[in-house]
């Protein structure tokens, strides 16, 4: 089930109104600017054509010039065979999910399978130090056969039985995919099973012969973000146009989307549809004989997970009438919902404190498994439904750490933990939720030498006084001379956490070699729940970037590093926060590395995915909402004669979730008024910006050496 990221509902004060307050008209409904007028000067607007000749001409040209500098440094070679070997090391420890008769399915990158192995092995085997895994699909082998560039993006398979599966594929790392039936018994794709042809949509099974599809069924039936919003069910050994419409939202709507809630056994308890109606608003219907059933949760919320009869839902915003707030985890009986939606009670399961979040949500057999974070530190819970309600008990995982919730059986009730920190390897746990159970099965090893540096948690306050926290990973002989050359990194946006976690390439490019690593927990992010996303949302967007300047402030007045020798990173949202941090505040900074970038705001929202993410940023067509993102948009703000440092710009060609129109812009505009840039247009990649380890490598060591560069020469 998809748990879209939602805000938090503003409150509002009671009010009383006298008369005449009473009798005065309603507001006039703003103006929308026609879209065409948006950016209308801008001189770069031919970038936006994706694949044009002249804006491919223009980054190959740009990505000739920049690698030269690059890939020309005497470091450059030494630091890529380094992430290479990190990245295709054949002790990496293997992921694993369930999957059919007790087995362990894995994808597996490395040099010798660059596009990747789908791969089985027993649990048994796994524990072992070298696995006997039998190959399911070669990805490799497929692409050369089919003289395609695959880029394998997953698998859907049928319960119990999981042996046929979706698996999809992505030419280049698009998010636009293709979807194929395959058999694991047979280890083939079926003869005249189903087959979608590309398109950014979802699929789902709703038993062995049916699926649930959204896609383009018309040529132009999308939404302005450019997704599905009608929902049809496709009947095996039936054309795909002749597949029959379930659901139908609005092309106004972010998308639409369908699943099946399923038993142990694989029976579908229910088929519901996710109807999102903004970025952060959401419509759950329940399919019926009769056609969709609205329930009646708040708009603000997210189905999690099915277990022992029991539908979780997770509300980003307050429930009065329930008496439930956001934040809190709640629980439905299934059977009472489908019922009588509107007369059926909800169990609160739990309700995080202000510095805690829920950040996972999963289901064994008979277990409902809840990833918590408190104060940025990962803890694991263990609850069980019974006629007294919901009972909790803790999974005795190490503390300190990061823990995510892995792949759930629905066999027993097994699940997979991975604990990580910034300077701890990665360790795999086998838990069991019913008996809490707990056997370490793997340990990464160790990819660079940890024992130089040591991770602290301070704060800083930020421009309205709120506590920032952020986490350090410095060398244990820092000197507090402002001299360490220091990287900076975070996103604040979509309320996604940033926690620590094991970077074998970053520990070994920068950690090994005397830098300093800084993770900042700004405003935007989930770090502590709805609120601390809601706090950085559309017209409090500057927030988000106070808070990284304090974060930055604090580093120089404690003398960790000084603006000499502070660089930052960011990708995506991220990389508006660094179009902002160069715009707002360059002589903080002595490197940027802006990574797939969200840049051009004022027409954000006719590029790539953009419509859909107006519930963060706002619409730039509405006059008041434009004139807050014209304070921050990086693109506009733009201007000669500032104390810019050189930076580093990357993005994708085959993006097509952020334009690479946003990189290419940004480069241009700097390039136009006189400052140095260096950018790197992958033409392959989507918004991971490479479509393999190679290419990650590549990526890797060209950041590295541009912050080398930068911060320790």
């Amino acid at each position: 089930m998809r748990s879209l990221l939602i805000a938090l509902a503003a409150c509002t004060s009671p009010m009383t109104l006298d008369i005449a307050q009473a009798a005065e008209p309603a507001a006039a409904v703003e103006a929308r600017t026609p879209l065409a007028e948006l950016g209308r000067d801008d001189p770069f607007k031919w970038m936006e054509e994706i694949e044009g000749a002249r804006a491919l001409d223009w980054a190959k040209a740009e990505n000739a010039r920049s690698l030269a500098v690059l890939q020309g440094d005497p470091r450059y070679a030494g630091l890529e065979a380094q992430a290479l070997a990190i990245l295709n090391a054949k002790d990496r420890v293997p992921g694993v999910s369930f999957g059919e008769g007790g087995r362990l399915r894995n994808f597996w990158q490395d040099g010798d399978h660059v596009r990747g192995l789908w791969r089985r092995t027993t649990l048994d085997s796994y524990r072992t130090d070298a696995p006997a895994w039998e190959t399911l699909l070669d990805v490799d082998a497929l692409a050369k056969a089919e003289n395609a560039n695959w880029v394998f993006k997953g698998v859907d398979c049928l319960p119990p039985d999981e042996t046929r599966c979706l698996v999809t594929l992505s030419d280049g790392g698009k998010d636009a995919v293709t979807v194929r039936e395959f058999d694991t018994t047979t280890k083939a794709f079926v003869p005249g099973g189903f087959v979608l042809p590309e398109g950014k949509q979802s699929v789902s099974w709703l038993d062995r012969d049916t699926l649930l599809v959204a896609r383009e069924w018309k040529p132009g039936e999308v939404t302005a973000s450019g997704y599905a919003y009608v929902v049809k069910a496709w009947k095996r050994g039936t054309l795909l146009e002749t597949a029959r419409e379930v659901f139908r939202g609005k092309p106004e709507d972010v998308s639409a989307q369908a699943y099946a809630l399923t038993e142990p056994d694989g029976s579908v308890a229910a088929a519901l549809v996710h109807r999102g109606v903004s970025f952060f608003e959401s419509e759950t219907y329940v399919l019926t004989d009769r056609g969709p059933v609205k329930l009646p949760f708040p708009l603000k919320h997210s189905v999690q997970a099915y277990v022992a009869g029991q539908l979780l839902v997770s509300l980003d915003q307050d429930w009065p009438e329930r008496g439930l707030r956001t934040g809190d985890l709640v629980s439905f009986d299934l059977a009472a919902l489908l019922a009588r939606p509107d007369a059926a009670p909800a169990t609160l399961v739990l309700r995080p404190t202000a510095r805690q979040s829920i950040e996972q949500v999963t289901a064994t057999r008979e277990r409902l498994v809840v990833g918590l974070l408190d104060n940025v530190t990962g803890k694991a819970l263990a609850f069980a439904h019974g006629p007294g309600g919901w009972t909790q008990q803790a999974l005795d995982l190490p503390a300190n750490a990061t823990l995510a919730l892995g792949s759930a059986s629905r066999t027993d009730d097994r699940l997979f933990v991975s604990v990580t920190g910034y300077l701890t390897p990665s360790t795999y746990w086998l838990a069991d939720a019913a008996s809490l159970k707990l056997e370490q099965v793997k340990a990464s090893p160790a990819r660079f030498d940890a024992s130089t540096h040591v991770v602290e948690q301070f704060q800083a306050a930020s421009k309205d006084g709120t506590l920032v926290p952020y986490f350090v990973v410095r060398p244990k002989a820092v000197k507090y001379d402002g001299s360490a050359p220091t990287l900076l990194y975070a996103y604040g946006g979509f309320q996604v956490s940033m926690t620590p976690a094991y970077s074998g390439v970053m520990g070994k490019l920068w950690l090994e070699r005397g830098g300093t690593y800084v993770v900042a927990n700004i405003r935007g992010g989930g770090e502590f729940g709805p609120a601390w996303h809601e706090a950085a949302l559309k017209e409090n967007r500057q927030k988000a970037f106070d808070d990284f300047f304090a974060v930055s402030e604090d580093l120089i007045a404690r003398k960790i590093t000084s603006p000499r020798r502070l660089g930052i990173m960011g990708g995506s949202n991220g990389g508006l926060l660094m179009g902002v941090a160069l715009t707002q505040r360059p002589e903080l900074y002595s490197a940027v590395v802006v990574q797939v970038p969200l840049f051009d705001m004022i027409r954000y929202s006719q590029l790539g995915a953009g419509a859909s993410w107006v519930g963060e940023y706002g619409d730039p067509a509405l006059p008041s909402q434009r004139a807050v993102i014209e304070t921050y948009d990086p693109y506009t703000n733009l201007k000669a004669g500032r104390p810019y440092p050189e930076v580093f710009i990357e993005t994708s060609t085959k993006d097509d979730r952020v334009h690479p129109a946003h990189a290419r812009k940004a480069a241009a505009r700097l390039e136009a008024l006189g400052y140095p840039v260096l950018y790197y247009e992958n033409i392959d990649g989507g918004h991971a910006a490479s479509a393999n380890l190679a290419e990650t490598a590549r990526r890797q060591a060209l950041e590295y050496v541009y912050l080398s560069r930068r911060l320790m020469d």
